[in-house]
């Protein structure tokens, strides 16, 4: 007797799977580039966190947010990333927080573009564990209570982290604007 479901089942996963791997590829892509991974090697680091999430799909509680739980797969992965020495010291290229406005006059268009250059370079500037909470808190919205539990970390832990984040972006953002001036 194997452990393998009947073929109609199997398949009705794999869609399934295949459904929510459309879905939320550009989440978890976008997350990779707010966390640090360099363009060129987005889409292979995003598919590789897509080929532990499947080995994991089993796991996935359907009751809750799945983009916490897409996240911590693609912290680990970022971590990872991050500390092979190839990847160390190189900022991240100008990153898409928010960029569906097509609607925007060339030269407010010109300030949005810079506006999320800098906080891309803001972000670059944050230790990774202190930027991911600050990433899923103040850009995707979610739940202190809900990073914690996705990331594996106490609440209050993830609490310090998101103000000692904040404290570290805001202290980038004036670095680096007073280095404009």
């Amino acid at each position: 007797m194997t452990d393998r479901a009947p073929p109609s089942q199997a398949n009705t996963m794999q869609e399934t799977f295949r459904v929510f791997f459309e879905e939320h590829f550009d989440y978890v892509y976008r997350s990779l580039r707010r966390l640090g991974v360099q363009e060129r090697d987005l889409e292979d680091v995003t598919h590789d966190v897509f080929l532990e999430v499947h080995a994991a799909w089993s796991r996935f509680d359907r009751t809750r947010p799945p983009k916490p739980w897409l996240f911590a797969f693609a912290f680990r992965f970022a971590s990872d990333y991050r500390r092979l020495a190839r990847h160390r010291n190189v900022p991240t290229a100008d990153m898409d927080l928010v960029n569906d406005r097509p609607d925007l006059a060339a030269d407010a268009a010109l300030v949005d573009a810079a506006n999320r250059t800098l906080v891309s370079q803001a972000l670059d500037a944050i230790d990774l564990d202190r930027r991911a909470i600050v990433v899923l808190h103040d850009i995707d919205e979610v739940p202190v209570t809900e990073i914690a539990t996705a990331l594996g970390i106490p609440v209050n832990t993830a609490y310090s982290r998101l103000r000692l984040g904040r404290e570290d972006f805001a202290g980038a953002v004036k670095r680096l604007r007073a280095r404009e001036r």
